[in-house]
Parts: C-alpha cells; sequence; structure tokens
C-alpha cells in the first residue's frame, strides 16, 4: 500500500512547493501468471489469427506477408480500450466512443478487492516476467530467445489516496508494458494499450475511491510469435502514479524548440498545452524560466532567461496551446564529444490560477544547430560529424527487458570507448530513460517507431493493430521524445512490407510522415530500406535516405547466383543519383558474425564470406562463428568490406552497424542458441575481436593495436595458424618468438594487417606498429599454462542501496603466472555476503542455456560476468566471492550505500 506523496524528478529550483505529485510504484506489487480458471478469451482486446507453430529461423530478410484479419463474433475489450488514444489522434470524428456500461465478462476473482493475492509472487517493478527462465532447449523458439515471454500475466496491488486528494486528476503513467495491456481499478476497466513498446496514460480519476483503499489491477497478454527478437514480458518499465490540479500542463505538453542559434545568442520557443477537466473555461497565467543544467542533471538556481507570464483562457473540457519565447545569449550548446560537449538547460514552467500555483513542469532541452547536408551528412553547430553508430535492440542481456538505468549507462560507455557516437533504436520507442542517458553522454539518436506496418513480420505482430493504433502510437512517441537534444532522426518503420507495394506502400509513409512533421516540423524523417530500390516510390516519400546493407550490396557472391532472396549490387551510388538533395546513410551496416574468442580454420583469404562449414567461418555441429572477423549473415557484409563501401562513397553520412551488442533471440546461424552472435560486444558485454577493428577506424588518434587469435593451439604445432592485427597505425611488424614474420602495411581500402601463412609454436606473438612512419602501438599474446587461479574486477566497487544500482564483475581465468587464459572454459560458482545479491550470471556465449539467475556458470574464452545489486536500504561492506574445481579463489569488495 502507498502513501501518495510529492517525488519529483530533480529538486526544483525555485522556492514555491511543485503542485504535481509524481510516485514511481515500484514496490508492492504481486505477479501471477494465467487468467483464473473460466475466463475462456473474455478479457482479450481481440480476437486474433489461429497461429499454427511456425518455423523457426526465419530468413531476416524474408518478404514480409499479407495481414490475415478476422472480425471479432464475440465479445472482446478493444471498444473500451481505444479510447485511450484519442489524445493522440488529430480528427475528432475519427476519436472513439466508450461503449455504455462495462464490458460483459462477467465475474473475474482476480479484479475483486477482497481476492486473496498473498500466494501470488512479490515483484518489483521494473519486473521482466521471463528472463530468469529456465531456456526453452527443444523446439522453434530461438527467433524469440529461447525464454518463455508470452502468455497472460497479472500485477496487483493497492493504492491508499487520501480524501485530501478529492478534486484533483489521478493519472497511471506506465512507461512500457509488454503487451495489450488492461488497467483496472477497483473492478471497473479504465483503459490500457495493446503496443508493447510505448508509453501511455490513463486517467484513474472517475475511478479512484478518495480516502480509502483502492485495487489496482493490470493484465497483460503477450502474444507467441509476436516478434522477431526476444520482446521480454510484463511490468519491464517504470509504472508512476501522477496527480495534479483540474488544470494543469498535458502530458507531454510542452515543446521546446530553439530555430535560430549562433554562438552568440539563441531564440527559445516554449509552447505549453494546458488542459482543463472541469466543466467551465479557467483563466490561467504561464510563465517559464530557463535554467543551465549542471553536467549532475541538477539545475542551476538563477534563470538565464525567464518568459513573464501569459494569460489564456482555456476550454472546458479541452486544451489551450500558450506560445511564448525568448532569447539566451552566449548559449551553451549541446553537441557530441569529443569535440563538442552536450550542455543541457531546464524550462521550468508554472502554471497559475487566481495567483495561485496550481501546477508547474520541468522539461529539459538542449540548444543546438542540426543541418541535414547531402554532400557532408549530418552537421552538428558547424561540425561534420561523420555517424560511427550500431544498432541496440532494447534487452539488456542477463537481465532482459526489465530496464536499468546502471546496465543502459555501462553498454553505452562500453560502446563509447570503441567510438561510437550514434545509436539506433532498434526497432522501437526506447524506455525514456535511455534518452536521458544519450542526452546527458551526448549520442546522436535515430529515434524508430515500428518495426511493421499493415503486412506482418511474425503471425501477430505490431500489424494487427497498425490500422486502429499507428496514430496514437507514432504521435505518442513524438511527443514523449521531441524534447531529447539527442534525437537527431525520425524513424517510422524498419523494412516494412510496404516497400513492395509501389505507390500504395508509399502513400503510407507519407501519412505518417504527415504525423511527424504535425508534431515536430524540425526533424527529418525516414524509414529504412532493404528492398526498395532508387526508381520506386518508396524512398521518396522520406527525407532521408536510410539503407539496410544494399550500400554495399547484398548477395552479391557468385555463391549466391540464382537465389530467390534478395540480391542488390552496391547501391549507394544509385541512390545518390536519384536523390542529390538529400542525406543518404547505412543505417543498418555489416550484420558480420562472430562467437567470441572462438577462431576456425582454414581462414578465409576473402575480406568478406558468409558464413558456412567449409569456407572457415562457420562450425554448425557446436553452434561457432569464427572470430576471425570475416563472415557475415548471407545478406550482410564484414566490416572491412562496409568500411571500403563508405571511404568510395564519401558522400554517405555514415553508418549504424548491426549490431553495438549480442541481443536474446535472432540467433543467426544458429537458431538452437538463445542469443545473435552479431553483435560488436557480446552479450554479457565482453568485446569481441571485431570492437577493436572498429575502435581503430573510429578512434584514429587512439594508439592502440589489438592481436588474434589467441596463442594455445595444443596438436596445431606447425601449422597454419594465421595472426591478424587491428591498429590505428597504418604498418606493423610482427615477431613470432622473436623471429620476424615479416613488415605489412595497409593498402587502399585495407583496414587490417595480415600474416596469413604464419606457422603455430608455443610462445609469444608480438607485433610493433608505425603511424607515418613513427612508433604507434605495440601488442603481445603468449601461449599460457593451465588454468590455477580466478581474478574478479568491479566495474564499480561503490554502488547505491536503492534496490537498483549494479555492479558488473568481470571474472578472469588466470594461469599461474597471472597471465588470463583467453580459450578457459572453467566451471565457476559465486556468492555473496552482505549488503548485496546476485542478480544474474552470463558468459557471452550464444549456446549457454543456463538460466541467467544461476550462480553456477562455465567461462566461455575465459570470461564469466557477475551483475551485483546492492540491497534496498542497507549499507554496508559486501563480499563477492567466486569458486572454481582446482582453481585458487577470488574474492573482491563492494561498498553499498546511499548514493
Amino acid at each position: 500500500m502507498v502513501a501518495l506523496a510529492a517525488a519529483l524528478a530533480f529538486p526544483s529550483p525555485v522556492a514555491d512547493a511543485a503542485p504535481r505529485e509524481r510516485i514511481r510504484l515500484d514496490t508492492g506489487w504481486r505477479f501471477h501468471m494465467g487468467d483464473p480458471p473460466g475466463i475462456e478469451g473474455r478479457l482479450d482486446y481481440d480476437v486474433r489469427p489461429e497461429v499454427v507453430r511456425s518455423a523457426d529461423g526465419k530468413v531476416a530478410d524474408a518478404r514480409p506477408d499479407e495481414a490475415v484479419r478476422i472480425a471479432a463474433d464475440r465479445p472482446v475489450l478493444k471498444r473500451w480500450i481505444l479510447p485511450t488514444a484519442n489524445r493522440f489522434i488529430r480528427d475528432p470524428a475519427a476519436r472513439h466512443l466508450r461503449p455504455d456500461g462495462p464490458p460483459p465478462i462477467g465475474e473475474v476473482p482476480f479484479l475483486d478487492a477482497g481476492f486473496d493475492d498473498s500466494g501470488w509472487t512479490p515483484v518489483t517493478l521494473p519486473h521482466d516476467w521471463a528472463i530468469a527462465g529456465p531456456f526453452i532447449a527443444e523446439g522453434p523458439y530461438g527467433g524469440m530467445g529461447r525464454l518463455p515471454s508470452w502468455g497472460i500475466g497479472w500485477y496487483r496491488r493497492t493504492l491508499e489516496i487520501p480524501a485530501s486528494l478529492a478534486g484533483r486528476r489521478v493519472y497511471l503513467d506506465v512507461d512500457g508494458a509488454m503487451s495489450y495491456a488492461s488497467v483496472w481499478l477497483n473492478g471497473t476497466l479504465v483503459g490500457g494499450w495493446p503496443y508493447g513498446y510505448n508509453s501511455w496514460r490513463v486517467d484513474l480519476t472517475p475511478y479512484v475511491e478518495f480516502g480509502g483503499a483502492n485495487q489496482l489491477a493490470i493484465r497483460l497478454d503477450n502474444p507467441p510469435e509476436s516478434a522477431r527478437w526476444y520482446p521480454g514480458g510484463g511490468l519491464y518499465r517504470d509504472v508512476w502514479l501522477t496527480t495534479t490540479a483540474t488544470v494543469h500542463v498535458a502530458q507531454w505538453g510542452t515543446t521546446v524548440t530553439t530555430p535560430e542559434v549562433s554562438d552568440a545568442s539563441a531564440q527559445v520557443h516554449v509552447r505549453v498545452d494546458v488542459d482543463n477537466t472541469t466543466a467551465v473555461p479557467a483563466r490561467v497565467q504561464v510563465e517559464t524560466a530557463l535554467h543551465v543544467l549542471g553536467d549532475d542533471g541538477s539545475p542551476r538556481a538563477e534563470p538565464v532567461a525567464r518568459i513573464p507570464a501569459i494569460g489564456v483562457d482555456v476550454v472546458a473540457g479541452g486544451t489551450t496551446a500558450v506560445t511564448s519565447g525568448t532569447r539566451i545569449e552566449r548559449p551553451r550548446l549541446w553537441g557530441p564529444p569529443p569535440n563538442q560537449h552536450p550542455h543541457r538547460y531546464v524550462a521550468v514552467t508554472t502554471l497559475r490560477r487566481e495567483g495561485e500555483v496550481v501546477d508547474r513542469i520541468e522539461t529539459r532541452f538542449g540548444i543546438r544547430r542540426l543541418e541535414f547536408d547531402p554532400d557532408r551528412g549530418v552537421v552538428v553547430n558547424g561540425e561534420h560529424v561523420p555517424l560511427r553508430g550500431v544498432n541496440q535492440h532494447h534487452d539488456l542481456g542477463a537481465l532482459g527487458a526489465a530496464f536499468n538505468v546502471r546496465a543502459a549507462q555501462r553498454q553505452l560507455e562500453i560502446l563509447r570507448d570503441m567510438g561510437v557516437n550514434a545509436i539506433r533504436m532498434a526497432h522501437n520507442p526506447p524506455d525514456p530513460q535511455l534518452l536521458e542517458l544519450t542526452d546527458r553522454m551526448g549520442f546522436l539518436v535515430v529515434d524508430e517507431v515500428f518495426d511493421s506496418w499493415e503486412k506482418k513480420k511474425t503471425p501477430l505482430d505490431f500489424h494487427l493493430v497498425f490500422p486502429d493504433w499507428h496514430e496514437a502510437d507514432l504521435r505518442a512517441m513524438l511527443r514523449r521524445d521531441r524534447n531529447h537534444p539527442s534525437v537527431i532522426l525520425w524513424s517510422v518503420g524498419n523494412e516494412v512490407g510496404e516497400q513492395y507495394d509501389g505507390e500504395a506502400g508509399a502513400a503510407i509513409g507519407r501519412r505518417l510522415v504527415r504525423i511527424v512533421r504535425e508534431e515536430d516540423p524540425t526533424r527529418p524523417t525516414t524509414a529504412s530500406m532493404n528492398w526498395a530500390k532508387a526508381d520506386m516510390p518508396f524512398p521518396a516519400a522520406f527525407d532521408v535516405v536510410n539503407l539496410n546493407y544494399q550500400g554495399e550490396g547484398i548477395r552479391q557472391e557468385p555463391e549466391f547466383a540464382g537465389t530467390e532472396r534478395i540480391r542488390t549490387p552496391p547501391s549507394y551510388p544509385a541512390f545518390r543519383a536519384a536523390f542529390p538533395g538529400k542525406v543518404i546513410m547505412g543505417s543498418e551496416t555489416a550484420s558480420a558474425a562472430s562467437s567470441r574468442g572462438v577462431y576456425l580454420f582454414p581462414v578465409t583469404p576473402r575480406h568478406s564470406a558468409p558464413i558456412r562449414d567449409d569456407n572457415g567461418g562457420g562450425d554448425s555441429v557446436h553452434q561457432h562463428v569464427s572470430a576471425y572477423e570475416l563472415h557475415a549473415v548471407d545478406f550482410g557484409s564484414s566490416a572491412d568490406r562496409v568500411f571500403a563501401t563508405l571511404d568510395r562513397n564519401p558522400f554517405v553520412a555514415g553508418e549504424f552497424v548491426w549490431n553495438g551488442f549480442d541481443y536474446l533471440g535472432e540467433p543467426t546461424p544458429y537458431y538452437s542458441a538463445r542469443s545473435s552472435y552479431t553483435g560488436i560486444v557480446d552479450l554479457a558485454g565482453f568485446p569481441k575481436d571485431r570492437y577493436y577493428l572498429y575502435q581503430s577506424r573510429w578512434r584514429p588518434d587512439l594508439p592502440m593495436a589489438h592481436i588474434l587469435p589467441h596463442w594455445n593451439w595444443p596438436g596445431r604445432e606447425g601449422e597454419v595458424t594465421p595472426v591478424h592485427v587491428f591498429t590505428s597505425g597504418d604498418e606493423g611488424e610482427l615477431f613470432v618468438n622473436g623471429v620476424s614474420q615479416g613488415r605489412r602495411k595497409k593498402g587502399d581500402f585495407e583496414y587490417r594487417l595480415r600474416w596469413d601463412e604464419v606457422l603455430y609454436e608455443p610462445g609469444e606473438v608480438r607485433v610493433r606498429t608505425w603511424r607515418d612512419g613513427q612508433p604507434w602501438a605495440d601488442a603481445t599474446v603468449e601461449t599460457t599454462g593451465a588454468p590455477a587461479r580466478l581474478a574478479l574486477e568491479a566495474d564499480r566497487d561503490r554502488i547505491g542501496n536503492d534496490g537498483r544500482d549494479l555492479s558488473f564483475v568481470t571474472l578472469r581465468v588466470l594461469d599461474a603466472q597471472g597471465r588470463p587464459i583467453r580459450n578457459a572454459d572453467s566451471h565457476v560458482r559465486f556468492e555473496v555476503d552482505g549488503p548485496a545479491e546476485l542478480v544474474a550470471t552470463d558468459n557471452g556465449d550464444p549456446r549457454d542455456l543456463v538460466a541467467f539467475p544461476s550462480p553456477t556458470r562455465q567461462a566461455f574464452s575465459g570470461l564469466v560476468l557477475a551483475i551485483i545489486r546492492g540491497r534496498a536500504g542497507q549499507s554496508g561492506t559486501a563480499v563477492v566471492r567466486v569458486h572454481g574445481d582446482g582453481l585458487a579463489s577470488a574474492e573482491l569488495r563492494l561498498h553499498v550505500g546511499a548514493p
């Protein structure tokens, strides 16, 4: 039970107490899988097509199918839930009327206030009901991560809402729920939202019993075969209870734009949408103060500019917009590192009615000049910023879909160290806290809303609700995210089936673009294409040309001659010729694959090859892909090939590699595995060799050299064992046990140094590199001894006690001399004492089907990850210990305390 109290996101820089109250509802929930007996579909959102279990491992670039439409022949909840979308439907005539009376569902025990849920599982949000497993070892479930994400789940909790709040508005704000959510308060259906990735709100006010206990229940219905990857399940993002006055700033009701920006000054426009939920017009005064936001997220006390109060009459039962502006002198500009800094501001908007403060809301924003130049690409504050981007799915590895700020921050930190400056949200709106991180850290973001439109990629994906919900879902994302300076481009679709439909598909694209421009005319639009060609109407519908794999060409190798799959020649020049005034970028490039630390022979002499058992790319028996980083999925390319294509087409704005981190599901090419092979970083957060290839290109001024493979090859003595070096230098000399293997220099369109004739002999491999003739960086690998002991290293040795903060602990297997063994596979077990707990373990092996919460794990290529969480409200020293049979144990200490 929770009593409502003020909980601002950060301290207000003004003296008056803020009248808006917002509480995170993270504790006090009980969870249950499945409906009560006898419900038999009475709580379904709609009737769905019948699905016979489909084959797993569908080719990722397969053509989407026509939708199967079924008219409901029995009562469903759709007509009661659709009105939740009304605020985001522009045409009043197209809005939905809630039926009189409740839906005909009969008695549902889980909705009764007196129902005894003490036997349900206590959970803390965010919660992913499937991530703990167990993994599904048999059957066609690899595409969705071999985890049981589908099914019906119930969440219940009690809200104590005091009588003093009577006369105010009470809202439930959900940052994301997977999926087909329906919200019930005191047994009455309030509303809901089908799309699992969007944020949304329902108004609880008409159903609240002020001065007493209120029973809140949320039912989720996550369909099987609803995604091409692991979607997760449950209330996997934060849920909030918000109370406001009857006249207040609307949900996502402030919009800050900066139409004129220079180093000397910036014009700032602020639009405030004010809701009046009463039956009579209301006179309010709206004023805004602009403050500098410090790097720690705290606003400076004194404003840098003020917008004086504007009086406005707010229409009864509706919304009135108030637009105003001011100028900031010598603005602190938001821009991406390393040459710029992501400075930010906060707009504090205050509403007064008859002299009394009735609402206050704080909106973070950045001031920047953003240009899209067809010859150079993206220009931020006058600086050309080549896009060095990656695609990121929404799961956080062993934590699943349940969002965690620290886990997301760690991913971004690892990517930034590689040289990443841009993120494409693949293929759905992210958690809002992730955009707070990209704002603060200075990443450029492509914000994407849909993976499918009216045609389906899986039998029960978003296409089922696109006709009813696309406008609401798109406007909701735009209003929520449009103040984030990191967002530079709106993507309304990814590889949608409408690419194949000529003018009809382009017409849907233009409809979505029109919605974007109504909500945010300051940023361009795009949709990523893997099939549509330059002479088709589809790409003409968008401002920016986003190409998935077409830039390098798809299936152009001789072995693909005659295939029915997509075959496309290198296409950047064709799109350039067709659209000389548009920016072109590679929204998905590479899709190279590898198993971290696993090297297969023979090594292909080609710079890019498909994954096959007979070319050294794959091992289908053991489900490995070679870490020589020369192989890609059939429609993709190696990193080397992508680099060469970009260098040959310098007008391309840059690339977004598929993908930054391995993710759950889509384990191409081996669908008996749990997770993808295409990440530059594995699922546990350990860099693959390819990480250093990208680092050598994206951080050219960083002296670095990286050698592959490892040098533990008993039984290969005298056999050819190629050695490759990734370096930001341009020349290198390789030595094996002190004997030179020759000096090599990178040629045109070459991005690695290769010594392909090296014969294996135990000992030391060393490389010395040069840049422009000057010594640059050295690296060494050695033949190690047998596993002897374990070592632990934490990314942070001090963590908060809010029940959310995490420390990521890396275990390395060492030999007797303390050298890491890069091919060790020892079994280990963790234990934690003190005010912390073990959340999950992982090793980055896509084949590992040991449940993530397990304290035991086999090392993969010498590494294991343990994720440690501080216990809520506890402080002190936590001790993490790890043991392995026949190995010296290790321990480390973590300080847990108030942040």
